[in-house]
C-alpha cells in the first residue's frame, strides 16, 4: 500500500487517493510514511485534522517518531497565537518546518508554504468541499492529496466508483483487536443502563456517555450533556464523571481527557468532540444516547472509541420511541457490520451522492437528460472515453477536448471540474 503511493507520488500527475480503513487500523502510518516520501524529495506536507484533540494527538505521535531523524513537525490550530504562531508562519514561508498538523487554522489566508507537496486530510467526512481545496490551493501547482476516513462520504465514494480517485482499503485490524458488541436498547430502559454501566464501573471498566445534537431550541447538545454529567455524579460522585464539550476551552478540555487517560475518571460524558482522536484502551463501553439522530458515519466513529485494547468491548446505541424507517435502518445496519466500507455504501444508498461537479457531499442527483440507471450502465464507457480523449486525442486542448469543454459549459459545469481534487 505504502509503495501504491510512492509510485503514484513519483508521477508528474498529482495524486488522488482515498485511504479507507476502520478505526484503529493504522492509518496514520501510512500518512506518515507518506509525508516521509514528500520530504525526501524536498516538498512539505500538510496533515488536516477535524478536531484540536485529534490534532494534538498526531503532532505528538510525529514527534516522537521523528525528532531524533531531524524532521521539523509543527501544530496549527487556534489555540496558537502571538510569538507561537509567527514563529510557525515563518518556519513555512522559509522550508524550515518539514510537516505541518493542525485544525482550519492550516488553510487560512496568511498561513503560506514554501513547497507544499503533500497534503493529507484526516477523517475526510468531517469538511466540506471547499475547505479541502482551500488547503490543497496553499501550494503553487495541485499538491499530491490523501484523503483518510473510516466511512467516506457519499460524494467521495462515488468518485471513486467513477474512478476519479484511487483506492487502498486497510482490510485488517491490529493484532489483539477484539470485535465491538453493537447492542441496540430502547430509551425506556434507561435505568437498566445506568445499572449496567454501575457494574462496569466496580469491576474497573470506563465508559463514555455520548449525549445527542438536540434538535429542539429549548437545549443545546452542551446543555444535554450537562444535563447528563449532572444526573450521572449523583449516583457515582463527582469525583469520577468527567465533562467534555465543544463550548469549553481547549485547556480545560484536556485537563479532564488526562483525567479519564489516566483512569482517574470513570465515565467520560461527551458530545461528539470525542468522535475523533480519543485513545484510551482501557475504555470498553460507549453508550450513544439519542442514537437515532447521528449518521452512520458519526456512530461507527464512536463506536471506534472503544476496542483499542485487549479487552472485550460494548457498544449501547439508546434509540427513542419515535423511529423513523430510516433510523432503524441505522441502527439495524450498526447492529450487524463493523465493515466501514459498508456502512459507507448504505450511506450513499440512503443519502444519495450528492455532486461530483459540486460542492453538495450527499443527496439525490438532478438528472437533465439522462436517468439514474442510464447513468450506471454508461459509467464505465463513460470513463473509458476519457481516458481515451486524455492519453490519444490530446486531452481537453484537442477538438474533442474543446467538445467537452462546451459540453461542460451548456450544463454549467465547467467552473466545477476543479472540485473534483477536493476528493
Amino acid at each position: 500500500m505504502v509503495e501504491e503511493i510512492r509510485g503514484d507520488m513519483a508521477q508528474t500527475a498529482p495524486m488522488l487517493r482515498l485511504l479507507q480503513g476502520d478505526v484503529g487500523s493504522g492509518k496514520t502510518l501510512v500518512a506518515l510514511m507518506s509525508m516521509l516520501t514528500a520530504i525526501e524529495s524536498g516538498a512539505q506536507a500538510a496533515l488536516l485534522a477535524p478536531t484540536e484533540i485529534l490534532a494534538r494527538q498526531h503532532h505528538a505521535t510525529l514527534l516522537k517518531q521523528l525528532d531524533s531523524i531531524g524532521v521539523r513537525v509543527a501544530i496549527l490550530t487556534g489555540r496558537e497565537k502571538g510569538k507561537a504562531r509567527e514563529s510557525v508562519l515563518m518556519g513555512l514561508a522559509d522550508g524550515s518546518i518539514d510537516i505541518l498538523v493542525g485544525t482550519h487554522a492550516i488553510f487560512q489566508e496568511k498561513v503560506g508554504y514554501k513547497n507544499l507537496g503533500l497534503a493529507i486530510i484526516d477523517e475526510q467526512h468531517r469538511f466540506g468541499v471547499s475547505q479541502r481545496l482551500l488547503l490543497a490551493s496553499k501550494a503553487e501547482k495541485p499538491p499530491h492529496l490523501l484523503v483518510m476516513t473510516a466511512t467516506p462520504i457519499p460524494r467521495t465514494l462515488t468518485l471513486t466508483q467513477y474512478g476519479e480517485m484511487d483506492v487502498s482499503r486497510i482490510d485488517e485490524m491490529p493484532p489483539g483487536r477484539t470485535p465491538v458488541e453493537t447492542r441496540v436498547i430502547s430509551e425506556e430502559r434507561l435505568s437498566e443502563v445506568v445499572d449496567g454501566l454501575g457494574r462496569h464501573h466496580a469491576l474497573g471498566g470506563q465508559a463514555y456517555w455520548v449525549c445527542p445534537l438536540v434538535e429542539e431550541s429549548e437545549k443545546s447538545d452542551a446543555a444535554a450533556a450537562e444535563e447528563r454529567a449532572r444526573i450521572l455524579r449523583l449516583r457515582f460522585g463527582d469525583d469520577k464523571v468527567g465533562l467534555v464539550h465543544g463550548r469549553m476551552k481547549g485547556p480545560e478540555k484536556d485537563a479532564v481527557m488526562a483525567r479519564f487517560a489516566a483512569n482517574e475518571l470513570a465515565v467520560l460524558v461527551a458530545t461528539t468532540v470525542i468522535e475523533v482522536g480519543v485513545d484510551v484502551p482501557n475504555a470498553t463501553l460507549m453508550i450513544v444516547e439519542g442514537a437515532e439522530r447521528f449518521g452512520l458515519a458519526q456512530l461507527h466513529q464512536l463506536r471506534g472509541r472503544v476496542g483499542r485494547g485487549t479487552g472485550k468491548s460494548t457498544c449501547l446505541l439508546i434509540r427513542g420511541q419515535n423511529l423513523t424507517e430510516v433510523g432503524r435502518a441505522r441502527l439495524g445496519l450498526m447492529r450487524e457490520t463493523s465493515d466501514g466500507f459498508r456502512i459507507a455504501e448504505e450511506d450513499l444508498r440512503l443519502r444519495g451522492p450528492g455532486e461530483i461537479l459540486g460542492t453538495r457531499q450527499s443527496g439525490e442527483v438532478a438528472f437533465r437528460v439522462a436517468t439514474a440507471q442510464d447513468v450506471e450502465e454508461l459509467a464505465q464507457i463513460a470513463q473509458d472515453d476519457a481516458l481515451i480523449l486524455l492519453d490519444r486525442d490530446g486531452g481537453l486542448a484537442g477538438p474533442r477536448g474543446q467538445a467537452a469543454r462546451i459540453c461542460l459549459y451548456l450544463f454549467e459545469r465547467d467552473q466545477a471540474v476543479g472540485l473534483i481534487r477536493s476528493g
